[in-house]
């Protein structure tokens, strides 16, 4: 071949390369702006909804109450807001904050006996195992919930409420009766299924820790718990943050299973955890069909509204804080 055609070749072969990196540039480029695209009109649609809602109470006063009462809405704007919606903030809010407090150091150590203590032959198994958790639907979930979990726990609940309930200081907190329903049981529920989440991200962040830290540390006459301790978990602690907040982010919009578990009492805050109360995700799933007063649709479309803006700010934050993390450690 000549070196004419032999630069002919390489320009046709560069202008291919070209073509292919544009494209895929345009094609990526186009997958961000949908997702964009998907959250920004997802907001748009529910403000529009909430909009009547909103003008008529005004926004600030659904979270200006935990009194949350169909029956009193007139189309009377001298009435006070009868959607008061911050008992079900409070219920996200303390169910998911109790399922991050058992999920996450469960989801750290199964990820640690599996990339660093599990032989061979029982580690994939067992991965899959977990990671098959989160392809259970979450009705079965609240099945499993109510026939399996309260029957289960009562006993300790019952327990905690004779002891616990009657202490000076965090007697509120556990404050009885017990029957079963509750924001515990709930919390519960939500630990299992963020559960398989968290540890897959945890396990994908070990497994990237270099080989050469670990065989550093054992060398040194460090025993696997201290080689855990510094070569593991500081070079992960970014990758475990992002995990807890994916976690936070599935427990706060879980709707479901919450719903089947948690006891569904919107009338006002529950102070005790083994009381029944109610989320965002769950007064929405159990009163949409059947929101006939004045604004009530409009005002279960402000608890959504509610919701998504709460799981950003989370969401953001915990970016935040991954970053801030990753900027320590480098």
């Amino acid at each position: 071949m000549t070196p004419l055609a032999d630069s002919f070749t390489s320009v046709r072969r560069s202008r291919a390369r070209h073509a292919g990196d544009t494209a895929f540039r345009a094609a990526v480029r186009a997958a961000a702006a949908f997702v964009i695209l998907v959250l920004v009109t997802t907001a748009v649609f529910l403000v529009r909804q909430a909009w009547p809602a909103l003008r008529h109470y005004g926004t600030l006063s659904f979270l200006g109450s935990d009194r949350w009462a169909p029956s009193e809405a007139t189309a009377s704007s001298a009435h006070p807001n009868p959607y008061g919606i911050l008992q079900f903030v409070y219920g996200s809010v303390v169910t998911s904050l109790i399922a991050m407090a058992l999920a996450v150091p469960v989801a750290v150590a199964v990820a640690l006996y599996l990339t660093e203590v599990a032989p061979g032959w029982l580690r994939r198994p067992l991965a899959g195992l977990i990671d098959l958790l989160a392809a259970i639907p979450s009705v079965v979930y609240g099945f499993w919930g109510v026939f399996a979990l309260i029957p289960a726990v009562r006993p300790a609940g019952v327990w905690l409420s004779d002891t616990l309930g009657n202490a000076p200081v965090i007697g509120p907190v556990f404050a009885g009766p017990f029957f079963g329903v509750s924001y515990l049981v709930a919390g519960i529920v939500l630990t299992i299924m963020i559960l398989p989440i968290i540890t897959a991200i945890c396990r994908e962040v070990f497994a990237t820790v270099p080989t050469i830290d670990k065989e550093s540390a054992l060398a040194l006459g460090a025993t696997r718990w201290e080689m855990v301790r510094m070569a593991i978990l500081p070079r992960s602690r970014s990758g475990i943050t992002g995990a807890a907040v994916l976690g936070l982010g599935r427990a706060l919009g879980e709707t479901i299973a919450v719903t089947m578990v948690i006891g569904n009492s919107v009338l006002s805050i529950t102070a005790s955890l083994l009381g029944p109360g109610a989320t965002m995700a769950s007064v929405i799933a159990n009163e949409f069909t059947e929101a006939t007063e004045p604004f009530h649709l409009q005002s279960l479309m402000v608890v959504a509204t509610w919701l998504l803006v709460i799981t950003l700010v989370v969401n953001v934050l915990g970016r935040l804080v991954v970053r801030r993390t990753g900027e320590d450690l480098g």
